[in-house]
């Protein structure tokens, strides 16, 4: 059914209710009527112990011993629930009855399969009876049966089942609109919190859904979203800055290249000059090239989709080899000292890619912020099933306020001090992103003009 929300929680309380309340009819209804049968059927059983003393046996008659009596009370007295009584032989013969009934006699029924106590017709009128055994020497000589009439009984019953069936329909009606309206009160802060997320967009993010005065679901719903809001506002700002950033790592480069190509073609230059500007400018192209390559490599990153398809692994100290060789020329020309340390014997497989990036950039870092003929100490060890590396230099080291902002895309502390150092402030970014996608973990400390520690725990 295509019903509102409103009217689902308003319909699925109605039916829960009804199902309760029409238990609770049904357990009313029950109660009344086996009270009513008890009470009638405790007169009967009654009314037969009273008539059993009134019985005489002569040869193989059974009769009342003051049917005469009886005759007399009923012309004296007007019996509004008349009880009658008959006495039947063992083969079911009538041998006697009460004056009330007449002409009319009680059924005779086996005992066995309806029970002491049992519904029969009298005239068409239900009736209620009992059947007794008489008995004497151990030998059943016929039956003595005793009933009621149960149309008034009925007529409770029917009078009570309508009032009850009425008072159920109109309780559920009822109950339907009650129900819908606190439905309504109850789903505000839902249409609130709609009409206030259709009305946020990339242009205002900074709107937020007003918050419930009770602290229930509906409040931690609308503290989620705001968090959430938080979140993408703050994505969307990083999005703006690295776009920013990208623009102007990229256009600063052109804008070079572009001068110093217009001032080759404003006049006939030497060769040694036109080499010079070339030279210049391939080393431009070569460092735009990096940003644009490093930029991809975040972006592919970010694609979640792509973390399934590098899980080739490789030996960790491996691994460090490789990438100090493809660093030798850096190395060599600083003249630095490798040490190189494995303190544990454990499995040393991680993931090739990501391991690969997280450490380039870091051990890269190390050699270019590195004093000339300083130290770089490498250590790898384990903890817990947890692979450690800890790469230590004796560089100029980082500011405390500047450590939170490392990992940021293109920052770079006191660049303008270090304009002889390359860099464009993307390859810490593009190691924290790998090691989010392996679930790993990087740690620095830093001192200013002594060197940096970063502890990679894979």
């Amino acid at each position: 059914m295509n019903l509102s929300f409103k009217n689902r929680i308003a319909l699925h309380y109605m039916i829960a209710t009804a199902i309760i309340v029409a238990i609770i009819f049904s357990i009313v209804f029950i109660v009344v009527k086996e009270t009513m049968y008890n009470n009638i059927d405790r007169d009967l059983t009654f009314e037969v112990s009273k008539h059993s003393g009134e019985i005489k046996l002569l040869n193989n008659t059974i009769k009342f011993s003051n049917k005469a009596e009886w005759e007399e009370i009923e012309h004296r007295e007007i019996q509004i629930n008349p009880v009658f009584i008959q006495i039947m032989d063992a083969n079911g013969k009538v041998m006697d009855k009460s004056p009330n009934l007449k002409n009319d006699q009680l059924s005779f029924k086996d005992v066995n399969k309806f029970g002491t106590h049992f519904n029969a017709f009298l005239k068409d009128k239900t009736i209620r009876q009992i059947q007794k055994p008489i008995e004497s020497k151990g030998e059943i000589k016929g039956y003595l049966i005793a009933a009621m009439s149960l149309e008034s009984s009925i007529m409770v019953l029917n009078k009570l089942r309508n009032v009850l069936i009425l008072s159920y329909l109109i309780l559920l009606s009822v109950l339907y609109f009650i129900s819908r309206y606190l439905a309504g009160r109850s789903i505000i802060p839902i249409k609130n919190i709609t009409n206030t997320t259709n009305r946020i967009t990339k242009n205002n993010l900074n709107e937020r859904v007003d918050l419930p005065i009770y602290k229930d679901e509906l409040y931690d719903l609308s503290s989620g979203i705001n968090k959430l809001l938080v979140r993408i506002e703050n994505a969307i700002e990083r999005e703006r800055q690295f776009t920013s950033d990208a623009s102007h790592e990229l256009r600063t480069p052109l804008s070079s290249l572009r001068g110093t190509l217009e001032v080759l073609i404003r006049k006939p230059r030497e060769h040694a000059e036109y080499k010079e500007k070339i030279t210049y400018s391939l080393t431009e192209i070569d460092k735009m090239t990096e940003t644009i390559e490093q930029l991809l490599v975040l972006a592919r990153l970010d694609s979640s989709s792509n973390k399934l398809n590098f899980n080739e692994t490789v030996l960790l100290p491996t691994l460090v080899d490789d990438i100090l060789l493809r660093n030798n020329k850096d190395i060599t020309f600083k003249n630095l000292s490798i040490h190189l340390k494995t303190d544990t014997t454990k499995d040393l497989l991680v993931k090739k890619y990501y391991a690969n990036l997280i450490l380039e950039n870091i051990i890269n870092n190390a050699i270019k912020y590195s004093k000339d003929n300083a130290s770089i100490h490498i250590s790898i060890s384990s903890s817990k099933n947890r692979l450690i590396c800890k790469i230590q230099d004796e560089g100029i080291g980082i500011k405390p306020e500047d450590i939170s902002n490392i990992f940021n895309h293109f920052y770079r502390s006191d660049a303008l001090d270090h304009k002889d150092i390359l860099g464009n402030g993307l390859g810490l970014s593009i190691a924290q992103k790998s090691a989010q996608a392996i679930n790993a973990t990087i740690n620095v400390e830093s001192t200013i003009n002594k060197g940096s520690v970063f502890t990679i725990i894979f």
